[in-house]
């Protein structure tokens, strides 16, 4: 069993319809013609694809299947921050709307549109100098892992290997070894980021300041589009893994036993808990990492496992840091290059994060969702550690003091099962919800999202796009 099979990549939702330029071609004074591609193909170094190019139907997909009804005006694979600053003065002067995109990954299907599509995929170079990683706004997970293995050296990021890094920094960045290094974004030290008004900006903590803490944690496609970053580094030691299942039976226990645990255990350790049913199998486990050695990890587990019962199966192993990157992310067995092409799966998904334990009451009434008919699963990461020693302010993300997160994932189109366990749960969980985990069902998404920090980033907003160029349906 490895982590792919815990974490389904992309969530479905109703894509809301973004808005179209209020003048349409037409004849008569004041109208906006139809906008002339062939010259914005013309000052591309990248590639334009329009409907009709045999590329089309290829460029205007995402991950999840579910959109792929979704069909831009045109799709942009900009080559440098030359194109994108080109790409955003062609959508302001014919009002096309705009929409960015690295990995395509985006829960609700935003990183697609109606207008233009700047996708930065190809601006994916990976280089690593004096413990300082440069990584293109277009690079995907697992070859972020594998350059940067090539040096000895990593970052804290996701296990999804296909995830763009743009829009896994821009959210904060939950990962399998945060409780140890932090959120992605607490290792960025710089953003380079096309503005609304075509400029190119490197934002840090002495330049543009409010547009560098804003991209820790604001949320990708609300402020610019993010063309490279660098970060600091850490040492890619060899790293344990762990597998523990349970019979159904456990279930309750285990989520007591895991809470009371996985938050508070040393950073070293990161552990995340799944319930899941496939059809009429129901199935209860623990997956973890640990930056030591197995001794330590099952010194680690001793407790954990006396709480929770024997399992019923138990699987420990240690891999060097990219080889466990790969088993995180479902791809142990492949090469890199086939980690790259994971294949597509439709899922419908939502999101808490959870501030206190859950009560007797509480676990009872997740455990029993989940084991309601369908095919589902609910993961529980464990937070703190090196999280939560991150003041709630000093970035975008707020959830500082989170225990850990939990996301409801759903296969196939159907909401009704997410609507009705995460609406059991809220009032277990509140309304806290992870921006990287997009969820369009939100009626108070800024305070889900943001919390306190709403207001500043609204001001970022203001300062940096204040004709609203960049307009998501849960927009800034």
């Amino acid at each position: 069993m490895d982590r792919r099979a815990f974490l389904h990549a992309a969530a479905l939702a109703p894509l809301a319809p973004l808005a179209l330029p209020a003048r349409a071609a037409g004849s008569g004074a004041g109208v906006t013609p139809p906008p002339d591609w062939s010259r914005l193909r013309g000052r591309l170094a990248g590639t334009l694809v329009l409907p009709g190019d045999a590329g089309y139907a290829a460029a205007r997909r995402l991950n999840n299947p579910a959109f792929d009804g979704v069909r831009p005006q045109a799709v942009a694979y900009c080559a440098s921050a030359a194109d994108v600053s080109a790409s955003l003065a062609f959508a302001r002067a014919h009002g096309v709307p705009v929409t960015s995109r690295s990995g395509g990954h985006s829960y609700a299907g935003w990183s697609t549109g109606t207008g233009l599509v700047i996708d930065v995929s190809r601006m994916n170079r990976v280089a690593y100098a004096s413990g300082r990683a440069t990584v293109g706004a277009g690079a995907k997970l697992i070859d972020v892992y594998d350059r940067l293995a090539r040096h000895g050296v990593s970052i804290p990021a996701g296990s999804c290997p296909t995830v763009g890094i743009a829009g896994l920094a821009l959210g904060g960045g939950i990962g399998v070894v945060s409780r140890k290094y932090g959120l992605t974004c607490d290792v960025l030290e710089s953003v380079r980021l096309v503005t609304a008004d075509g400029r190119v900006l490197t934002c840090d903590a002495r330049h543009h300041a409010g547009l560098y803490w804003a991209s820790r944690g604001g949320g990708g496609g609300n402020f610019g589009v993010a063309v490279s970053f660098t970060f600091r580094t850490h040492q890619a030691s060899d790293l344990t893994v762990f597998f523990l299942h349970w019979p159904w039976a456990r279930a309750g226990a285990v989520v007591k036993a895991w809470q009371a645990w996985a938050p508070s255990a040393p950073d070293e350790l990161w552990s995340s808990l799944h319930l899941g049913r496939e059809e009429r199998d129901l199935d209860v486990a623990v997956v973890g990492v640990h930056t030591g050695g197995r001794a330590a990890l099952e010194r680690l587990l001793a407790p954990f496992v006396e709480r929770a019962g024997r399992p019923s199966s138990r699987s420990v192993r240690t891999a060097s840091y990219l080889d466990a990157m790969k088993i995180m992310g479902g791809c142990a067995s492949m090469p890199v290059s086939e980690c790259r092409r994971m294949r597509r799966e439709t899922f419908a998904a939502k999101s808490h994060l959870a501030y206190r334990r859950l009560p007797a009451k509480g676990v009872r009434v997740l455990v029993d969702g989940v084991a309601r008919g369908g095919r589902h699963s609910v993961l529980l990461d464990a937070m703190g550690g090196a999280i939560g020693r991150v003041a709630p302010s000093a970035t975008a993300f707020p959830h500082r003091a989170a225990l850990f997160s939990v996301q409801y994932y759903a296969k196939g189109t159907d909401r009704r099962w997410l609507r009705q366990l995460h609406g059991d749960m809220a009032g277990y969980f509140g309304d806290h919800a992870y921006v990287n985990y997009i969820d369009p069902d939100l009626s108070n998404w800024r305070s889900s999202y943001y919390g306190p920090n709403a207001e500043r980033l609204a001001e970022v907003k203001a300062t940096y796009d204040p004709n609203r160029l960049f307009r998501l349906p849960q927009g800034l």
